[in-house]
């Protein structure tokens, strides 16, 4: 029986470690190489095996709006669309996809249709009648959250999976019978009760909300299934579907494909920036074979976006000059930053640096405007945003002017050893100059990630940082390779990941980087980021901190975590968004959640130390952590009445005060 693979646990604070005997789950640390999921067919358009990764996106309009639901699904599918998704969140809006399907239809547009449910099985099961595929979220298909802990015994715990299977029983057959495809996609924010009092808010929470599901689907051997792992905290999602892959293998179950995306990503470049370093990091291990990237726009801008992530991976098989390793060194289930010595302000407990490469040209002192650093001649004063670079590079051309206080300047060393150097001048060796190294003094050597051999000298350095290069097309498995290999050496150097795009097209430019970047940096692997390719240093510098914060590794501006609105949504949430951000945006750290509707919160924005969502027309909830703290606020006092709560709660800083400070 179904219920004889569930092994009961007893304590909320199980490591994730303590549940898993091996570290694998990929096919290997260097190699690309897809993982082999089962092939699903969903309306004639297969997913997994040898199919292409898929894309796909969700509607924003109104389900009942049968024309409009037509149109949006139309410019989807000319942006690239291979799946689309139409929330049904009762029993009307299910039966009205039988009007928009039959309507695409007649216009000759195929597309397969996925029924996205939340709350109401009825719903889920009229839809399986009707569309290729449904999304069930397991966290409140047959659950409803109130927050509560609850001990559960062997005897109570079986009682909540015969109810669970009592209620989503029907479902899986109405599916095998129509040939319908399901996804059971498990959302970090939005865990049951059971799952969080057992496991808590964990990637292994995520992971058993998923498979008490999945069991009893294979002992109803329906098997037409996708899984999602889907968190607005990277960290979090890129470890939940590791673990996925490896408890799929340790029960014996199915590889069934995975459907890729990071919840609530936000908008603009956050929103690219954070999707790719979540789902870049899992292309790159070969995990994913349908992606999905939430933005809070229009849905026709989030296929290209989606395609450019999946599109580097199409001649990526059989790229394996690198050096194999069987085993990772390092956990991939939970964060762990590399421990490594501290040289002047980089490695150890500091937060990673950012460093500003102006090494091909003359810095003046107007440059240093696009890192960050503005002159202000009135009051000859400095003043420094929150994307300030913390060192520049300046090769063989030191400036010749005194830079403002805290900003360093890296020098080549044939450069650097005929200056009167000062305190915040460091030179940078290169391997072959490696015997001039004074160890009693901060340096920097640049290493190629190709290069093993170099880690046995760098054994005997102290108080150098290693600034990190690669040529290789499989840019972050070289990287990570060479950083195990320290590892297993027990070498602490602090590594700078200094990677090398050249594109000019901004987007491109930063989900490329944010994928080999912030792949190392989801693992703690890096000290520090250098970005250069895209020719504009204002671009290279604000990407590299993007990627910091979207990796959750230095937080310099407020996070908004909002959601990508679909049909039902209760306010313009782009306006709504931008109205936020417009009056949040100087609050450093500070997380606030932007929910269209209950269904997408509070669970959703469980990371955000504040919350505004829709909960009835022109009516707001707002919220402390997952805590109401007003409902029912008129949507035109929302705005106030929010930044009064985080006023009261100590963390409100007036946007003039912020300037001054920075003078």
């Amino acid at each position: 029986m179904v219920f004889d693979l569930i092994r009961i646990r007893f304590t909320r604070s199980i490591s994730n470690t303590d549940q898993v005997a091996s570290k694998k789950y990929c096919n290997s640390l260097t190699e690309y190489s897809r993982r082999q999921a089962i092939e699903v067919n969903i309306g004639g358009i297969p997913l997994g095996g040898n199919q292409p990764i898929r894309v796909q996106s969700m509607t924003t309009i109104d389900t009942m709006d049968t024309q409009g639901s037509v149109e949006q699904t139309k410019r989807m599918v000319d942006s690239g669309c291979e799946y689309v998704r139409i929330t049904a969140p009762s029993l009307k809006e299910a039966a009205n996809l039988e009007n928009i399907k039959n309507e695409l239809r007649a216009a000759g547009i195929n597309v397969p249709l996925v029924a996205d449910i939340h709350f109401t099985p009825n719903a889920a099961e009229l839809a399986a009648t009707i569309v290729e595929k449904v999304r069930v979220n397991p966290g409140n298909y047959a659950d409803k959250k109130k927050f509560e802990n609850i001990e559960y015994t062997d005897e109570t715990y079986q009682e909540e999976l015969a109810r669970i299977k009592e209620k989503f029983a029907p479902l899986v057959t109405i599916c095998k019978e129509n040939g319908t495809a399901m996804r059971i996609g498990t959302n970090h924010g939005s865990l049951s009760d059971r799952i969080m009092s057992r496991f808590g808010d964990t990637p292994l929470g995520m992971v058993e909300s998923a498979l008490e599901f999945l069991r009893i689907c294979v002992e109803m051997d329906y098997h037409d299934i996708v899984i999602s792992m889907k968190a607005s905290n990277t960290r979090v999602m890129v470890q939940a579907y590791r673990l996925l892959v490896n408890k799929l293998e340790e029960e014996g179950l199915p590889a069934y494909p995975f459907h890729l995306g990071v919840t609530e990503a936000g908008e603009g470049e956050d929103g690219r920036i954070k999707s790719a370093v979540g789902i870049g990091a899992l292309l790159e291990d070969g995990l994913g074979d349908t992606v999905r990237v939430s933005l809070t726009e229009e849905p026709e801008f989030e296929a290209p976006v989606a395609a450019s992530l999946i599109n580097r991976y199409s001649s990526r098989a059989g790229h394996n000059n690198i050096t194999p390793l069987d085993q990772s060194p390092v956990d991939p289930f939970n964060y762990h930053r590399r421990e490594t010595i501290e040289t002047d302000i980089v490695g150890g407990q500091n937060v990673p640096r950012v460093i500003a490469d102006f090494s091909d040209q003359k810095v003046e002192v107007k440059d240093l405007k696009n890192v960050g650093h503005f002159y202000l001649p009135e009051p000859d004063k400095w003043r420094m945003n929150d994307l300030g670079v913390d060192f520049i590079y300046t090769g063989t051309s030191p400036v010749d002017f005194m830079l403002p206080n805290g900003l360093k300047e890296i020098i080549d060393f044939d450069t650097f050893k005929d200056l009167d150097a000062t305190d915040s001048q460091f030179p940078l060796f290169n391997t072959d100059q490696i015997d001039s190294i004074d160890i009693a003094k901060t340096s920097f050597l640049k290493v190629d990630s190709a290069d093993l051999s170099i880690v046995e000298k760098l054994k005997i350095l102290s108080n150098v940082t290693l600034i990190l290069t690669t040529t290789n097309d499989h840019a972050m498995a070289e990287m990570r390779r060479f950083i195990f290999e320290l590892i297993v050496h027990e070498v602490k150097l602090p590594v700078i990941l200094d990677r090398k795009i050249d594109e000019s097209d901004i987007s491109e430019f930063q989900l490329q980087s944010a994928t080999d970047v912030g792949g190392l940096l989801i693992d703690g692997l890096g000290d520090g980021v250098i970005l250069t390719g895209n020719g504009d240093k204002k671009v290279e510098n604000d990407t590299a901190f993007g990627i910091l914060q979207a990796a959750r590794t230095r937080m310099t501006k407020t996070e908004y975590i909002s959601c990508p609105s679909c049909g039902r949504t209760l306010f313009d949430l782009q306006e709504t968004t931008a109205m936020i951000r417009k009056r949040t945006d100087h609050l450093k750290g500070v997380k606030i959640g932007i929910m269209g509707c209950i269904v997408n919160g509070p669970g959703e924005m469980a990371d955000a130390d504040y919350g505004y969502v829709g909960s009835g027309k022109g009516k707001i909830t707002l919220y402390k952590g997952q805590e109401v703290v007003k409902k029912a606020v008129p949507s035109e006092n929302a705005v106030d009445e929010l930044i009064e709560i985080i006023r009261e709660d100590g963390q409100w800083v007036e946007p003039a005060e912020v300037a001054e400070a920075e003078i």
